[in-house]
């Protein structure tokens, strides 16, 4: 290409997170994940540093950037995201400097569609990712979005580790910064922009312009503290998809002979080798794809040498790794093999012979094929049950090998990471032990939680792995729930009074199920018919189901065929159930909230006044005591819905739940996702709900409110379940005394002579003088 200007916009860099948040109260809370034992998401990229010994961090596509353990468990980086900075959980490359390995980079942005409203950042750290600054960036990057595997689009010049290049997606080509990414500029010199879009008539992930795939450079061309000359693009555009230049970037030019109708999915450079290995793909859908190769093009003669080819079989090619201690060794995956398994390819020769981590078996054995290595899921026992008989994985778009150490490699998956650190027994033929080594890295979308007052503390259900019965939280479940096993299951409920029986619902045949022993076995209802998904609710008894589902809400007792309850309009309705009332169950549909004193079978609007609902809570030990979040703050009724009036100071609200109370006579602890003198984070109430303290702080913000999961803990006074759209679930506990004041509980004692408990009332009870020694809320 011409060499043109180099023109563009500079890009401020802005560092810290956010000022102290301007609330009455503060607690000090301890947080930590409730332990699943592997990923349960994408893992999109893994790099090690070649610096420093035992630096390396993975990528995911909405649960943020992790650091590797010593112990080889994973340490999330991004745990501060908040309201604000949610969309900083799309990482869509990451990149290390080779000469320092406390410099970390990472392009930061989920959607570059119209579901995420804020631009993209790249992301700077010179202390392994413990604190960031931002450069802002005028467009949008795409770190859940259709190709999101490839890579890595982001580098950094291994000559000179001022310069960094990055390919931007959505036809917004090339970038450049030469002062460690504070400052940015477009290398308009560079117009191969990309024209690869996987459905054009998408309007989610897959109907934007893929871009640039990966940046490598030629860490030979140059001498260190210069600039290095040679440096390759990949494009995702099947007409010409890898990219050069020979003079520090000004110029650039497709690389002649390249192979065409195919993209360039992952590049990697062997300076040894003087040559540039690209392995191919036919398009970038994340979930399939049909054709590629692997290509080695050789600079020095500048010929393209085919080096691995699927011959037809139905997949491509995706991540690609080169082991600098061993020249000349190079592996890399299959992408979108679903049948039998994903492989992996290994050659030791620079690609003139290939040994594959499993081989066919036709003896007769089921799936048919002869494994090189022994299989470890001890993290995460639970994995077969939803990978079925996959035990190499699937949606593997990245591959690396330890550069300080052979027998150390790890790949990504659609549900862990995998890897070994008896890698070099392959060729020895000898069985090596692949596992599962994700611990630590929990990136689930959490769907529903539900918190029973006996047995475990919680049952969860997640986007793509189903849920489990979370006996210990610091533990990793046995199993997933089956019998049936969905993918993504969409609610799950406990009946107040009976809390064995519970339901959920899920996307699959006879998406309705049931268990009378809190989750441990289950059965399809059955009623449930073709119907799935939605949100299920059971009455205090467990004998009622109201379920929210095709546009409309259904009852069905004792799993009796379901019926339309026929006296609301259709829509999507967000439901609750009394835990102590079997009759009562609660609905709201934008701003109209509803209710059933029968059993779910008919309802009766109560109010249309309060606001867009949100989210409806029950207190657990009273019948009729209700609390609505809405986009007005908080709303409270102690007569199941009758009168309803706002309480306490919340201007805004996501989630209301209730748990155990502070005090043995006391009202329940009341937790809230809302904004409360201008600050957007989680609160807890002891009071009734006149008093909040701010809970969340600035290590802690749970991404976007709007897409988090609320259970309250009804035996654990304090103790909330956040579940994150991408960070899996966390539990709270108070770790200091709580600085608000307490409630008494509705109808509990309030004063009197000698009396020490809590002296004021809920909201919607006033404390009566009965006599000297005791007065009562009424």
């Amino acid at each position: 290409m011409k060499k043109t200007a180099a023109v563009g916009i500079i890009l401020a860099a802005l560092s810290g997170v956010r000022a102290a948040a301007p609330v009455n109260y503060t607690q000090h809370y301890t947080w930590k994940n409730v332990r699943t034992g592997a990923s349960g998401g994408f893992v999109t990229g893994i790099v090690f540093s070649p610096k420093q010994k035992g630096v390396a961090y993975a990528r995911t596509d909405i649960g943020g950037l992790y650091r590797l353990n010593s112990d080889d468990s994973w340490a999330p980086l991004q745990d501060y995201v908040n309201n604000t900075l949610w969309n900083e959980h799309g990482v869509d490359a990451v990149a290390l400097d080779p000469n320092d390995a406390s410099r970390v980079y990472i392009a930061a942005g989920i959607y570059t569609n119209s579901w995420d409203p804020y631009n993209g950042k790249i992301m700077s750290s010179t202390d392994y990712g413990k604190t960031w600054s931002r450069a802002n960036f005028p467009f949008k990057f795409g770190g859940n979005m259709a190709g999101r595997q490839m890579g890595e689009r982001l580098a950094v010049d291994p000559n000179k580790g001022s310069i960094l290049y990055f390919g931007a997606r959505s036809g917004n080509g090339l970038w450049k910064s030469s002062d460690y990414g504070k400052t940015w500029a477009k290398v308009t010199s560079y117009t191969a922009v990309g024209t690869h879009i996987v459905d054009p008539g998408d309007s989610g992930q897959n109907g934007d312009i893929i871009g640039l795939t990966f940046i490598a450079f030629d860490s030979t061309s140059s001498a260190a503290g210069t600039a290095s000359k040679r440096i390759f693009v990949g494009t995702a555009d099947s007409s010409a998809t890898v990219y050069m230049s020979e003079d520090s970037g000004a110029t650039w030019s497709a690389i002649s002979g390249q192979p065409t109708g195919f993209l360039s999915h992952t590049g990697k450079y062997s300076p040894t080798e003087k040559a540039l290995y690209v392995s191919y793909v036919d398009n970038a859908n994340t979930y399939g794809g049909g054709d590629g190769y692997v290509y080695k093009y050789y600079v020095e003669s500048k010929t393209w040498v085919k080096i691995l080819d699927d011959n037809g079989t139905g997949f491509g090619f995706g991540g690609l790794t080169l082991d600098p201690q061993k020249n000349g060794t190079v592996m890399v995956t299959t992408y979108h093999q679903w049948w039998p398994d994903g492989n992996i390819y290994r050659s030791l020769d620079g690609g003139a012979t290939w040994t594959t981590i499993w081989d066919f078996d036709w003896s007769g054995v089921q799936p048919p094929v002869k494994r090189r290595y022994d299989w470890d899921i001890s993290q995460a026992t639970w994995l077969p049950e939803i990978t079925g008989d996959k035990t190499t994985g699937w949606m593997m778009g990245s591959i690396a090998i330890n550069p300080f150490d052979s027998d150390h490699f790890l790949y990504g998956t659609g549900a862990t990471i995998f890897g070994s650190h008896k890698l070099t027994n392959w060729d020895k033929n000898e069985k090596f032990t692949l596992s599962s080594l994700s611990y630590g890295m929990e990136e689930t979308a959490v769907l529903g939680l539900t918190s029973p007052p006996q047995g475990p503390h919680l049952l969860s259900v997640v986007g793509d792995v189903g849920g489990w019965r979370h006996d210990n939280l610091d533990v990793a479940p046995s199993k997933a729930f089956l019998t049936p096993s969905w993918g993504t299951t969409r609610s799950i409920d406990h009946a107040g009074s009976r809390p064995n029986i519970v339901v959920r619902s899920g996307d699959g045949e006879g998406g309705l199920a049931l268990s009378n022993d809190t989750g441990a076995t289950w059965h399809i209802h059955a009623s449930a018919g073709s119907w799935n998904g939605g949100r299920a609710q059971l009455s205090a008894n467990g004998d009622f189901v109201v379920w929210a589902v095709n546009n409309g809400l259904y009852v069905s007792a004792n799993e009796y065929p379901f019926e339309k309850v026929p006296n609301i309009p259709s829509g999507s309705y967000t439901t609750a159930n009394d835990r102590n009332h079997n009759g009562l169950f609660y609905a709201a549909e934008n701003s109209n909230f509803y209710v059933s004193t029968n059993a779910g079978t008919t309802y009766t609007k109560k109010t249309s006044s309060i606001g867009w609902i949100r989210e409806i809570g029950v207190n657990p030990f009273r019948a009729g005591d209700v609390w609505i979040a809405t986009d007005t703050g908080i709303w409270h009724s102690i007569d199941s819905g009758n009168t309803i009036s706002r309480v306490g100071p919340a201007t805004d609200a996501y989630h209301v739940q209730l748990g155990k109370s502070a005090t043995s006579n006391g009202y329940p602890a009341i937790f809230a996702a809302a904004t409360i003198q201008g600050w957007a984070g989680h609160y807890r109430s002891d009071d009734g709900g006149y008093t909040w303290t701010l809970i969340s702080d600035d290590s802690n913000g749970f991404g976007t409110p709007g897409n988090n999961i609320y259970a309250a803990d009804p035996r654990t006074y304090g103790r909330v379940y956040i579940g994150t759209n991408g960070r899996g679930i966390f539990y709270g506990d108070a770790s200091a005394t709580s600085p608000v004041p307490t409630a008494a509980d509705a109808y509990g004692q309030c004063g009197g002579q000698g009396f020490n408990g809590p002296k004021a009332c809920p909201h919607g009870y006033t404390c009566k003088v009965s006599n000297a020694y005791y007065s009562q809320c009424l």
